[in-house]
């Protein structure tokens, strides 16, 4: 009990004394951010991701909006997803289908254009710059190494490391051990001023491509290769090459520094309906709006299974596993974009289906559903077939009440 309560007043003293000097003005970028993560909500992510990129967007208006009716869809099972997304800690319900905007639904005094935190869709937005790369003949192909991309990485055994691995969150690089306290490699590495010096310091731990991890290093050394294949700044490309042609709203990457390293793990801030126009560019593999921004195929590949782990393409959930679903997914070829904090884009290219679901930052439902929400959605499709039984398969799972 004395070592609690020890501690508890060490923490306390720290903070006292961390406020008394970001009230004087006399504490590092890296302490700032160390503070504001303790300190402030979830919610107050803007007062965090400091200083910042700006990514040009098009500034366009989003899709037609046209009745669920017009695209077939069940107003009924869109009303039962709203009222289960209103019950969980959402701001945002919003569903697309044949590049038609059908249903919308916000909370927390949020609309299409609210600025919100990203969290890690920020890294499907690495996946499809390095497709567009591809486009641009910046980047080979996907088992190009890093070894001929990165030359200080020439000769060094990460050299060996493939965009793919880098893709597939299969790098083998040993990530920092998750620890809040400042000194921690963990803490450094989020909150500090220099992050490729201290992504570029992992060593491997194992061979690339064999076992899947998440951490941040993997979509930031993504993004350090875009930077040199395309010479120039990450946002820029960003900018150019995706968010611009979608007609996005102008949107903000998180440095280290001032003039520094983008954040690519994480912490994009973005109008929170511009996420479904990356849905619509998803389903139609590359394709938005009858613009090719992707050469065919990419996304396609983003989807295919992962070696290290099946369950998992780039960035994507593609397996029938589901963690924290009550059932499969009702599509076969439901993917899904896991955004951390609640975010979630599912996608169902068979039925041009895009449903975004954003959530309150820092809530924690632990009786959420993540099948609840697409499957209500997909099985009210008018034109939905449900998948075949397979051998040995529980046909009540398939279809309901049997």
């Amino acid at each position: 009990m004395q070592g609690g309560t020890l501690k508890v007043l060490t923490w306390g003293a720290l903070l006292a004394v961390l406020v008394a000097l970001l009230a004087l003005g006399q504490v590092s970028l890296f302490w700032k951010r160390y503070t504001a993560s303790l300190l402030l909500p979830a919610t107050a992510a803007s007062s965090i991701y400091q200083p910042r990129e700006l990514i040009p967007g098009g500034n366009e208006p989003p899709a037609p909006r046209v009745t669920p009716q017009l695209e077939s869809l069940d107003p009924q099972a869109l009303e039962m997803a709203a009222t289960y997304a209103a019950a969980h800690d959402s701001r945002a319900l919003i569903v697309s289908r044949h590049d038609h905007i059908v249903f919308e639904r916000y909370w927390e005094g949020t609309g299409f254009d609210t600025l919100a935190d990203a969290q890690s869709f920020t890294r499907v937005l690495t996946a499809l710059a390095v497709g567009a790369a591809m486009s641009h003949r910046l980047i080979g192909w996907p088992d190009e190494p890093l070894g001929t991309l990165l030359p200080e990485w020439r000769g060094d055994p990460r050299g060996t490391i493939t965009v793919r691995n880098l893709l597939q969150m299969s790098s083998g690089l040993t990530p920092p051990t998750p620890k809040r306290v400042p000194w921690s490699a963990f803490a450094r590495q989020r909150f500090g001023t220099d992050f490729m010096a201290a992504l570029t310091s992992e060593p491997l731990s194992a061979t690339p491509g064999t076992t899947r991890v998440e951490q941040a290093a993997d979509p930031q050394l993504l993004a350090a290769v875009i930077e040199r294949a395309a010479r120039q700044r990450y946002a820029a490309y960003v900018s150019q090459a995706l968010w611009r042609r979608l007609g996005a709203a102008d949107a903000w990457v998180w440095l280290d520094r001032p003039g520094g390293t983008a954040h690519a793990d994480c912490c994009m801030l973005a109008h929170q309906g511009d996420w479904i126009r990356v849905g619509q560019l998803m389903v139609r593999d590359g394709n938005y709006r009858g613009a090719e921004v992707i050469r065919p195929g990419w996304v396609t590949f983003m989807r295919t299974p992962a070696r290290s782990d099946s369950d998992y393409g780039a960035y994507l959930r593609v397996g029938s596993r589901v963690a924290g679903g009550s059932e499969p997914y009702a599509a076969r070829d439901l993917f899904v974009v896991d955004g951390g904090g609640g975010n979630r884009l599912w996608l169902v290219p068979s039925l041009q289906l895009v449903i975004l679901r954003i959530g309150i930052p820092g809530a924690r439902d632990q009786s959420w559903d993540d099948t609840r929400i697409p499957n209500l959605i997909v099985r009210g499709a008018h034109d939905y077939l449900p998948p075949a039984a397979q051998p040995g398969a529980d046909v009540s799972a398939i279809v309901p009440g049997h």
